[in-house]
C-alpha cells in the first residue's frame, strides 16, 4: 500500500546473438530504458527458454540493476508447484520483492480450493509478497464464468497474509467482474486492471495507484504519464488527450494479441519484444519454441507506432533479429 506505485513493465532476458548464453550488458540496457520511461517496476519474464541456472543469474542482473527504486516482480511460471515454489525460494533468496505465479498448463483443479491451495503454496514458500495473477485464460470457467471467482479471490486475501496486490483481469466480457473485484478488495490489498485502456476510468472510480504488468514499453513514456496525470484533477485532460493521440498503436496491439492468444491463451513474447525494440529496447532473439513474428505484424506495430506519434527507431526491422548490443 505505501510502496507499490506507478506503472510496472516487463523485462525478458535477452541472449548473446548465438542464444548460446544470456546477454548481461543487454539486459542492464533494458532495465535502464525502464527506469528512463517512467516505469517503476517490472515483471522478471520467465518464458523465453532460459534455463533454470540461466534464470537465475537473470533474477540476479535485474535485482541489481533495479536497484532501491524500481520494484521487481519475479514470475513463478515453471511447469510444476514444486518448480515454482523452488523459483519463489531462489528469486527471495536474491532479493526480489514480490512474486506473481501462473498456473502450470498441466493444473486442472476440481474446486475452488485447489486454486486457492496452490497459490497459498506459493505464498508460503518465501515471505515475498505475493501478487494473485487472477485472470479468465487459466482454464477455470468450468468452476466459475469469470474464470477467477471475486469469492475466491476474497478467501486468498482471507487466509493468506502476504499477498500484496491482485492482478484483475477476470471476466470474458464486459467490465462488471473487474468492478467487483475493485469495490471488494481494493481497500485490503492493491488491486490493479493491466489493460491501459480501462486506466484513466479505474483511476477516476477507484484511484488506482498501481497498474502493471503488460507489454507497456510499446507505447514509451505514454502509459506511466497517463496514469500519473490522469490522478491529478489539473492534468486529466492533457492524460485523456494522450490517451488518444495513442489509440492507433493501441488498435494494433490489441488486434495483433488477440491473434496470439487465440486458442492458446500464450503470450507473444518476441512480438513483445519487437513492441520494446521500436523504443529503444534491446530486441533480439528468445529461444525456441515460440510463436513466429512475421514481417506483416511488424509493419502493422511500426506504421501503428507512427501514427500514434511515438518516437520510433528508423532502424531496418533486420535489425531486430540481432539486438542492439551484441
Amino acid at each position: 500500500m505505501e510502496n507499490l506505485r506507478g506503472v510496472n513493465g516487463c523485462v525478458m532476458p535477452s541472449f548473446t546473438l548465438d542464444q548460446s548464453t544470456l546477454n548481461e550488458e543487454a539486459i542492464r540496457h533494458d532495465i535502464r530504458r525502464e527506469r528512463e520511461l517512467g516505469f517503476t517496476g517490472f515483471l522478471i519474464v520467465a518464458e523465453c527458454g532460459t534455463t533454470p541456472e540461466e534464470f537465475e543469474r537473470f533474477v540476479e542482473i535485474s535485482v541489481d540493476e533495479a536497484g532501491d527504486d524500481m520494484v521487481t516482480i519475479v514470475q513463478a511460471s515453471a511447469g510444476t508447484l514444486a518448480d515454482n515454489v523452488a523459483v519463489t525460494q531462489m528469486a527471495a533468496s536474491k532479493g526480489v520483492d514480490l512474486v506473481m505465479p501462473s498456473y502450470p498448463i498441466t493444473f486442472y483443479p476440481q474446486d475452488a480450493a485447489e486454486v486457492i491451495d496452490y497459490t497459498r503454496a506459493i505464498a508460503d514458500a518465501s515471505d515475498m509478497g505475493l501478487i494473485v495473477f487472477a485472470m479468465n485464460l487459466w482454464n477455470f470457467t468450468r468452476l466459475h464464468p469469470s474464470g477467477f471467482a471475486p469469492d475466491w479471490l476474497e478467501e486468498i486475501v482471507d487466509t493468506v497474509p502476504n499477498v500484496v496486490a491482485i492482478k484483475n483481469e477476470i471476466g470474458n466480457f464486459g467490465v462488471a467482474g473487474l468492478a467487483e473485484v475493485f469495490w471488494r478488495l481494493r481497500d485490503r490489498v492493491l488491486v490493479g486492471d493491466p489493460l491501459e485502456v480501462n486506466a484513466p476510468a479505474w483511476i477516476q472510480a477507484y484511484g488506482m495507484p498501481w497498474m502493471g504488468t503488460s507489454n507497456y514499453e510499446y507505447f514509451g513514456d505514454a502509459i506511466p504519464r497517463i496514469h500519473r496525470m490522469a490522478h491529478d484533477e489539473a492534468t486529466r485532460a492533457e492524460a485523456m488527450e494522450l490517451y488518444w493521440r495513442i489509440d492507433p498503436a493501441r488498435s494494433a496491439t490489441s488486434s495483433l494479441m488477440a491473434e496470439a492468444n487465440g486458442g492458446t491463451s500464450f503470450v507473444h513474447r518476441l512480438l513483445w519484444k519487437y513492441q520494446g525494440w521500436l523504443q529503444g529496447f534491446n530486441g533480439g532473439p528468445v529461444r525456441s519454441p515460440h510463436a513466429r513474428l512475421h514481417d506483416r505484424q511488424m509493419v502493422q506495430l511500426r506504421n501503428a507506432a507512427v501514427a500514434s506519434g511515438l518516437d520510433v527507431t528508423d532502424e531496418p526491422d533486420a535489425s531486430f533479429f540481432t539486438g542492439r548490443i551484441r
